[in-house]
């Protein structure tokens, strides 16, 4: 089990299987603590199917633009396989499941769950709520490949990532230690500090923070709260399928979130929008009661 302190922030990242939802929820979810499940993906046809020689020969004409670049996905696959610490392949590389393969949709499922209801697929929950995130999203990368910028999901989402091919790194830092994440101006989720060279004297706090480190391998599932900031770093060639989350943890933050956008882009419809998603938030709790 983890070891906690008395705000519950554990000291190292619990690896379990054969985990009940309602054991995953007590122990993990409602006290806001970071699990690698190694078991939640077992029947997903995805496990021994997702590998780089599948996506090269079935869809290596597809185009995705990495900064500024257009990359077939089978030139992609080649850079990653021969990606090095020295010479690393571009990242992150990353694409919405729905829109570049959505014949795959079956290949993830079931769906593993946050929460008591899978709110993100809820039928009376608007899509364009969701504007600026992808609900599901397959990111490759190589060997010295790194996500540098410390960050909070968009939206104040809930992470989970399942590991189809190969092994990935996480640095997690908890909500406790924001204070030392140096938080931009112009966007609060995202920090100043590069993890990978921070530079001490611009942001000195930072030599406080302690982080989370875990090794997410292949077949594993990392689920984390909203709130962790959080980078990744590769050492072999590795293929993830990640998940947005969201319950009722999260749901306040997430419609705070998504009223700050609306009166940014469209202040006359924001008052509409959030009684609206304050009185769904409501049906969701009771649907849960009966759960």
């Amino acid at each position: 089990m983890v070891t906690q302190s008395n705000q519950n922030i554990p000291v190292a990242i619990d690896k379990r299987s054969k985990l009940s939802k309602k054991e995953f929820i007590n122990e993990y979810v409602k006290p806001g603590i970071p699990v690698v499940v190694t078991d939640a993906a077992k029947d997903w046809k995805a496990m021994g199917k997702f590998t780089p020689q599948f996506f090269k020969e079935t869809y290596g004409e597809k185009i995705k633009k990495v900064k500024g670049i257009d990359y077939k996905i089978s030139d992609y696959i080649d850079l990653m396989l021969k990606s090095t610490p020295e010479n690393p392949s571009p990242y992150p590389f990353n694409l919405n499941v729905e829109k570049y393969f959505p014949e795959l949709m079956s290949d993830i499922m079931p769906h593993l769950l946050y929460g008591k209801i899978d709110r993100i697929s809820h039928p009376l929950l608007p899509k364009f709520m969701l504007k600026g995130t992808e609900p599901y999203e397959l990111f490759f990368g190589g060997n010295g490949s790194f996500f540098p910028i410390l960050h909070i999901d968009a939206l104040f989402l809930h992470t989970q990532i399942t590991q189809v091919y190969g092994s990935k790194e996480f640095i997690l830092y908890g909500k406790e230690q924001t204070q030392y994440m140096y938080p931009r101006s112009d966007n609060n989720k995202l920090s100043e500090v590069n993890i990978f060279n921070p530079d001490y004297e611009k942001h000195p706090l930072f030599k406080k923070a302690k982080a989370l480190t875990v090794t997410v391998n292949e077949g594993e599932t990392i689920f984390f709260p909203t709130g962790f900031w959080h980078a990744t770093q590769i050492h072999e060639p590795c293929i993830s399928l990640g998940r947005i989350q969201l319950n009722s943890t999260n749901w306040n933050d997430f419609v705070s979130d998504n009223n700050i956008l609306w009166k940014k882009y469209n202040p006359k419809i924001a008052p509409i929008m959030n009684i609206y998603a304050k009185k769904l938030g409501g049906v969701m709790n009771l649907q849960e009661r009966f759960i």
